[in-house]
This record gives structure tokens, C-alpha cells and sequence, in this order.
């Protein structure tokens, strides 16, 4: 009985060889599907709902750096308007016809949207600061709404923009529907007080609300709400209402 068992025994790995054989070619087979899987779920992510976006200048200081990665929820103004306070992406009014073909369109959309390099479209990152019928002006480098002065954190001076004198500025009223954007950085950002002007609430793409990218910053991104009694959504603040963070 001994000596009869013995080949079932020996057998039974030499049977089991062609099946991890098979595992490892049906594995090979399937890791194109899984690969086209995820960009097809990546794509469809950065489209309706949370895309990354890497940070390519000093306009957000000390707010956000350069090279830091955010990522932006689209879905939070599909259920409700923007508030005052609160950092969102926006794309150019004016933006140029894309002449991409299909498949640079795709791969540009993809690494862009991981936040692995700058989107190719024109996007900008800034806080709001003025909404719908509100009026903003700058008097000495202090930002005023409807003549209030909004109480905010220390801005990082200086930058590529500097010796422009953005410290004062307006008053100009805000159109309906649209909205007046500053970056921290006020002396080297290129924001509602240049050409960009005010933005329509059909460009604005999402709320930037968490730092991913580099690990040592990650973190979210609170916004909405002043010090000095004016609310996120423009109505009276309750009490101890936070400054945005700087």
C-alpha cells in the first residue's frame, strides 16, 4: 500500500505546476482590461467629481506652495453656491480651442488629473473674496466688502509680481452671477483685480479642500467665514467665526 501511494504523492505538485503556469498567463491576459478599468474610473473622476491639481506658482502664499497637490471637489457647488472665503479652482473665460488629438487629450487628462504635472488647460487656483452685488476695494493693502474690512492672517510679501501696486484698488461692484477672486499672495497674484476681472459662476470648476501632495503639508484647506461678521455666504457670522488660514 506503501509503495502504491508513493507516484500519487510525487504527482500531485507536477499537476499543480500547470495550473500556477496558467494563473500567471491569465493574470498577464487580464492586466491590460485592469489597466484601461482604472484610467476609464480615473477619467471619470476628474470629470464629475474629485480631480488633483498641482500648484505651479506663488500666487496662493503661504496658503499653498509651489508643487504642493490639491485636490478639488466639483460636486460641493452642484448642491450649493460659493462662499466668501472658500479656495477654488476656476478655468480662463477666454480659454483657446484645443487641437489635441484624442489620445494626447486622454493621457494629458489622466496625468493632470493624478496631479503628476500642471493641467494643460488654463486653470487658475485663488479665495474668493467678493460674491454677486457685493463691493470690493483695497485700501492700503486691506481688502474692504461692502466697507468693511475682512479680517484675515498675514500674507507672504513680495513675488514676481511686486512692483505692481496692488494696494489699492476699486471700489467695483461684483455683476450678478459672477465672483471676485484674490490669491494670499496679494502682491503676486494676477487675480479680479487684473485682466482676469470677475468670474463667472459657470467657470468656477470646484472647492479646493485638502492638501495631499508633499506629505509633510497634508492637510485641509478650511474656508468661508470671516473674523469681522461677514459670513461665507455674505450674512452675519455667528459668533467666533474664524479667520481663513494663511
Amino acid at each position: 500500500m506503501t509503495e502504491s501511494e508513493a507516484p500519487a504523492r510525487e504527482g500531485r505538485p507536477a499537476a499543480a505546476a500547470p495550473e500556477r503556469r496558467g494563473g500567471v498567463r491569465g493574470f498577464v491576459t487580464e492586466l491590460p482590461v485592469l489597466v484601461l478599468v482604472a484610467f476609464v474610473l480615473a477619467l471619470l473622476m476628474k470629470t464629475f467629481l474629485i480631480q488633483a491639481f498641482f500648484i505651479p506658482s506663488s500666487s496662493m502664499e503661504p496658503t499653498l506652495l509651489i508643487n504642493d497637490r490639491v485636490l478639488v471637489n466639483k460636486v460641493t457647488y452642484e448642491l450649493r453656491e460659493p462662499r466668501r472665503g472658500e479656495v477654488v479652482v476656476f478655468r480662463e473665460a477666454d480659454a483657446i480651442a484645443d487641437d489635441r488629438g484624442l489620445g494626447e487629450r486622454l493621457w494629458d487628462g489622466l496625468t493632470s488629473g493624478l496631479g503628476l504635472v500642471p493641467p494643460t488647460e488654463k486653470d487658475f487656483i485663488k479665495r474668493i473674496i467678493g460674491l454677486p452685488g457685493d463691493t470690493v476695494e483695497m485700501r492700503d493693502g486691506v481688502v474692504y466688502v461692502n466697507d468693511e474690512a475682512l479680517v484675515e492672517a498675514p500674507v507672504s510679501e513680495g513675488g514676481y509680481l511686486s512692483a505692481r501696486d496692488f494696494s489699492v484698488y476699486g471700489p467695483a461692484t461684483v455683476p450678478e452671477g459672477e465672483y471676485f477672486m484674490m490669491g494670499d499672495n496679494r502682491p503676486a497674484s494676477a487675480d479680479s483685480r487684473s485682466s482676469l476681472g470677475t468670474i463667472a459662476r459657470g467657470d468656477i470648476v470646484g472647492r479646493a479642500f485638502v492638501i495631499i501632495f508633499p506629505f509633510t503639508r497634508a492637510g485641509t484647506l478650511p474656508g468661508g467665514g470671516y473674523g469681522n461678521g461677514l459670513d461665507g455666504d455674505g450674512s452675519p457670522a455667528s459668533a467666533g467665526a474664524l479667520a481663513p488660514a494663511a
